[in-house]
C-alpha cells in the first residue's frame, strides 16, 4: 500500500477500514546518532461496538491469512552444512543455502500408481496431524527409509516430496560433521516444515552394525565414539539421538529421510520402527511404472499410451529382465529434434534385448566356472586321497 491508502475490507457483515500511515524519526541524524529508519504501520478504524468482533475474530483471521500466503508464495530452499565454518560467529549460520527449483513431481515419476497413492496419503495425513503428535505425547515428526538399487528414483522422490508439501530441504553430509554436539548445532538450526536428508547412509559414516568390537583393540579416537573416517567423530548414540532423542522435539513439521542402497548393512537401531517410521523400496522398472514414464518423455495420452504396439513387446521384456527407471528415462530421451516416440521406444527395446542377452552370457559364464571350480576341486580331491571321494590316501 502506497503512504496513506485506505482499503476496506468487510467480515461477518462488518466494514472496516486500513490505512497505511508512518511516522517520521524525530531524531536528527549525526556523529552519535545515526539516520534511523521512519517507523511505518497500518491504522486499522471500525466502530466501537464491534471491537469484541474484531479482537478476538477478525485480527486473529487477517494473521493466520496472511501466514497462509506467506508459505504459499515463498521460494523453497536447499540447505548444506559447510565444514569450515567458524562457531559462533555473528550473523553466522552452519548452513548455507540456494533456491530449491526442482522440478520433480509425483505426477513425473516412474512409480507404481498405488504406491505412489499410498506415499502421497501418508504425507498429507502427517502434515494434518499436529493435533493428533500432541495428544498422544510424540514429537511432531516422520522418518523415511528410501532404499533400493542405484537409479530407482530415490533423490527424485526426496524432490517430490519437498515440491508436494512445500517443504525446505537440508542435506545433511555426516562427513562433514566434526563430532555430536556439531550434529544437534545442527539439528537446532534446521526449521519447521522441512526435510533433513542423509543420502546413501551406508557410506557417510561406520554405521552397519558393527558395534560389539573389543575395546583393547580400539585407538583412543575409537574408544572416545568415533566410528567415520578422517576428522569426523559421530557416533552411531550422537545419530540416534540426533533422530529420535530430546534435541529431535525441539521443533515441529518435520521429516528425516535416509537412502541407501543396501538396506541390509544399517543396524537395526538405526531403522527400526519409530526412527525410521516408513519403509520404501524403490526397486526396478515395473511396466505400470513405465507407461507414466513413456506418456511424460514421449507425450503420449493415456489411451494412446495404453494402445500403443510396442508396448507389448517392452511389457515382455520386463517380465524377463530388470531395468531401472533410470535406464527407462534415458532411452526414452529423444536424441535429436527428428526422434518420434517409435524412435525413442525402439531405441529401448533393443537396449533391453542387449541387456538381456549380456545378462544370459553372464550366466551361462559363472555356470560354466562354476563347474570348472567343481571339476577341479575333485581332482584335487582324487590327488589327496579324499575320502569323500572314494579314493585311498597312498
Amino acid at each position: 500500500m502506497d503512504d496513506h491508502e485506505l482499503v476496506a475490507d468487510h467480515f461477518a457483515g462488518v466494514k472496516v477500514r486500513w490505512v497505511a500511515s508512518k511516522i517520521a524519526n524525530p531524531t536528527q541524524p549525526g556523529l552519535y546518532h545515526p539516520a534511523q529508519p521512519e517507523r511505518r504501520f497500518y491504522r486499522l478504524t471500525f466502530h466501537k461496538r464491534h471491537r469484541q468482533l474484531i479482537t478476538d475474530e477478525y485480527l486473529p483471521h487477517v494473521v493466520r491469512v496472511g501466514k497462509e500466503i506467506r508459505t504459499r508464495n515463498r521460494q523453497r530452499k536447499l540447505f548444506t552444512n559447510s565444514p569450515n565454518y567458524k562457531w559462533p560467529t555473528y550473523k553466522h549460520t552452519m548452513w548455507s543455502h540456494i533456491n530449491f527449483e526442482h522440478p520433480a513431481t509425483f505426477e513425473t515419476m516412474g512409480l507404481d500408481p498405488a504406491k505412489k497413492k499410498d506415499i502421497i496419503d501418508d504425507l498429507v495425513t502427517f502434515t494434518e496431524s499436529r493435533e493428533f503428535y500432541s495428544r498422544i505425547g510424540k514429537a511432531w515428526k516422520r522418518g523415511y527409509l528410501l532404499y533400493g538399487p542405484p537409479g530407482t528414483g530415490k533423490s527424485t522422490m526426496i524432490a517430490a516430496m519437498a515440491n508436494l508439501l512445500n517443504y525446505d530441504v537440508y542435506d545433511l553430509e555426516l562427513t562433514a560433521v566434526k563430532d555430536n554436539t556439531e550434529l544437534r548445532k545442527l539439528l537446532i538450526e534446521t526449521t519447521s516444515k522441512s526435510i533433513i536428508v542423509i543420502e546413501d547412509i551406508d557410506c557417510s559414516l561406520d554405521l552397519t552394525g558393527q558395534r560389539k568390537k573389543n575395546q583393547k583393540w580400539l585407538s583412543d579416537e575409537e574408544r572416545d565414539g568415533g566410528v567415520g573416517g578422517g576428522s569426523s567423530r559421530v557416533t552411531l548414540s550422537g545419530l540416534l539421538n540426533f533422530i529420535d532423542g530430546l534435541w529431535s522435539a525441539c521443533g515441529g513439521e518435520r521429516l528425516i529421510v535416509f537412502t541407501t542402497n543396501y538396506v541390509e548393512k544399517l543396524d537395526p537401531a538405526l531403522i527400526r520402527r519409530g526412527r525410521m517410521d516408513k519403509h520404501i523400496e524403490l526397486s526396478y522398472c515395473s511396466f505400470e511404472a513405465f507407461k507414466v514414464l513413456a506418456r511424460n518423455y514421449l507425450k503420449l495420452d493415456e489411451e494412446e499410451g495404453d494402445d500403443h504396439p510396442m508396448f507389448a513387446t517392452v511389457e515382455r521384456l520386463m517380465k524377463e529382465m530388470k531395468i531401472t527407471p533410470a535406464d527407462v528415462a534415458e532411452n526414452l530421451m529423444p536424441k535429436s529434434p527428428l526422434d518420434d516416440a517409435d524412435t525413442c521406444l525402439s531405441r529401448l527395446i533393443l537396449a533391453m534385448e542387449e541387456a538381456k542377452e549380456a545378462a544370459e552370457m553372464e550366466r551361462e559364464v559363472a555356470a560354466a566356472r562354476k563347474l570348472v571350480e567343481e571339476k577341479e576341486k575333485k581332482v584335487v580331491g582324487m590327488v589327496n586321497g579324499s575320502p569323500e571321494n572314494g579314493v585311498a590316501p597312498h
